[in-house]
């Protein structure tokens, strides 16, 4: 089962969120499972569309996603999957 791990930047806005394995099989069920865990997270990083937000990043065994639309990238059974908040500033 694959492992959900969130940064730091997320977990300030979301302080009960914990490393988590997930029983999704695609990335589109991982976030429903996500959104059940942590009401409000699946909408701080997908938009109306479900659509990866411009502000996240995902990255899969070390590789980020191609697939920001539709969330169709692989992964396996034992895969690491990052979820990041792009940080910018100045």
């Amino acid at each position: 089962m694959p492992t959900i791990k969130f940064t730091y930047a997320l977990k300030r806005f979301f302080p009960k969120l914990k490393d988590t394995p997930a029983d999704g099989k695609t990335l589109a069920e991982i976030f429903k499972e996500i959104e059940t865990n942590y009401p409000g997270l699946k909408s701080y990083v997908l938009d109306e569309r479900g659509s990866l937000r411009r502000h996240v990043n995902i990255f899969i065994d070390g590789k980020m996603i191609n697939d920001r639309n539709k969330l169709s990238d692989q992964f396996s059974s034992n895969s690491e999957i990052y979820i990041m908040q792009a940080l910018s500033g100045g």
